[in-house]
C-alpha cells in the first residue's frame, strides 16, 4: 500500500518541501507534486506479512512457519517446494503435495499427532502429555511394519500410557469416548507397546481417580477427601480382591456420599465413572462389612453408618 513519508535525506529537487509517496510494491519513493522518482530500491523495514500460495480463503497471511518439532526429520523446519507449474496451487494442494514428499514414518506420525491433538482438545490436556504420547508413538512405530494396524488405536494407547507416566491416569472408556476406536483395540495396542518398548508403569490406585470423579459429580471436598481415604484403605486391607481400582473408587465415592448431606446414586456415579450399577453394588457390599474402619479418624458423619444402604 502506498503511503506518505517524510525524509530528511531524500527530497525532490524541484519541490524540496513536498512529501514523498512510498510505493511499497516497486520500492520507489515519488514526489507527491510531480511524481518524480527520487528514491529507488527502498528497503521495507516492516513485518514481512506475506502469502506464499494463491489461497484466498486463508484466515490471514503469516510471517513465520510452523513451530519446531523434534519428532520429525529435520525438526519440522524443512521447506517444501511445490512442483513446476504450481502457480495455481491452493492451500489444500500444497498440503497434499507436502505430505506426499514426507517419509512414511513422518506421514504416520503426522496423522497420529493430529489424532492426539483432537483428543487433547476434548479432554483439555496440557501439551506435555500430548508430546509424551507422540514420542511413544514414534518409538513404537519407527522402522516396524504395522500393516493392518490402526494408527488411531496406537495413538490412543500411547496417550493412555502418557497419562499413567504423568501420574494422571484415565480409563480406557474415557479415551474410547473421544477417539474413533474401541476399548478392545486400545487395550490390545496398549499391551503390545508395553511389551515392545519394555515400559514398566506404576500400579494405579482408587486415589488416582476419586478427586476427578468427585469434581465431575459436583461433590464437596469433604466427600472427596473421605472417598479417597475409603478407597485407599479398602485396597490396603485387601477387602476387595479382584476388583479394579476404578470400581473401588466408584464404591468409595458412593459410600462417602451416603455419609454426607449430598448422597449420590449408583447410577449417576456409574455414568461418570464408566462402570455399571451392579459392579458398584457388588464392590460396595464387600466394603460395607468394614465400613467403620474405612472412614478417616474423627470423621463427622451427617448420616450414621447404620442408616447406609445395606446393598
Amino acid at each position: 500500500m502506498d503511503k506518505l513519508i517524510q525524509s530528511n535525506n531524500v527530497n525532490c529537487p524541484y519541490h524540496p518541501q513536498a512529501d514523498l509517496i512510498e510505493d511499497s510494491h516497486a520500492g520507489d519513493s515519488l514526489c507527491s507534486e510531480c511524481a518524480l522518482v527520487v528514491g529507488e530500491r527502498t528497503i521495507d523495514v516492516g513485518s514481512e506479512w506475506r502469502r506464499f500460495s494463491n489461497e484466498k480463503s486463508s484466515a490471514g497471511p503469516s510471517r513465520v512457519g510452523g513451530p519446531e518439532n523434534l519428532l520429525f526429520e529435520g525438526r519440522g523446519l524443512s521447506t517444501m517446494i511445490g512442483p513446476a507449474g504450481s502457480g495455481s496451487f491452493g492451500k489444500l494442494d500444497y498440503a497434499k503435495y507436502n505430505i506426499s514428499q514426507m517419509s512414511s514414518s513422518d506421514r504416520a506420525l503426522k496423522t497420529a499427532l493430529k489424532s492426539l491433538e483432537e483428543m487433547a482438545d476434548k479432554l483439555h490436556l496440557p501439551s506435555t502429555i500430548v508430546d509424551e504420547a507422540g514420542s511413544l508413538f514414534k518409538r513404537f512405530h519407527g522402522g516396524k511394519s504395522l500393516k493392518g494396524r490402526s494408527n488411531n488405536a496406537i495413538a490412543s494407547a500411547c496417550l493412555f500410557i502418557a497419562f499413567r507416566q504423568e501420574g494422571n491416569p484415565r480409563t480406557f472408556k474415557e479415551l474410547c469416548a473421544v477417539s474413533s476406536v474401541s476399548v478392545k483395540e486400545i487395550k490390545r495396542e496398549f499391551k503390545r507397546i508395553l511389551s515392545n518398548l519394555s515400559i514398566t508403569l506404576n500400579l494405579i490406585t482408587p486415589g488416582d481417580f476419586t478427586a476427578r470423579f468427585c469434581n465431575s459429580l459436583g461433590l464437596p471436598y469433604s466427600v472427596q477427601r473421605s472417598a479417597h481415604h475409603i478407597g485407599e484403605k479398602a485396597m490396603e486391607l485387601d477387602i476387595v480382591p479382584g476388583r479394579s481400582p476404578i470400581s473401588v473408587a466408584a464404591a468409595a465415592i458412593y459410600m462417602a456420599s451416603q455419609a454426607s448431606n449430598n448422597p449420590c446414586s449408583r447410577k449417576v456415579i456409574g455414568d461418570v465413572v464408566g462402570t455399571t450399577e451392579a459392579t458398584i453394588q457388588q464392590t460396595y457390599r464387600l466394603m460395607m462389612t468394614w465400613a467403620p474402619f474405612l472412614f478417616p479418624e474423627n470423621f463427622k458423619f451427617s448420616v450414621p453408618i447404620k442408616c447406609f444402604p445395606q446393598s
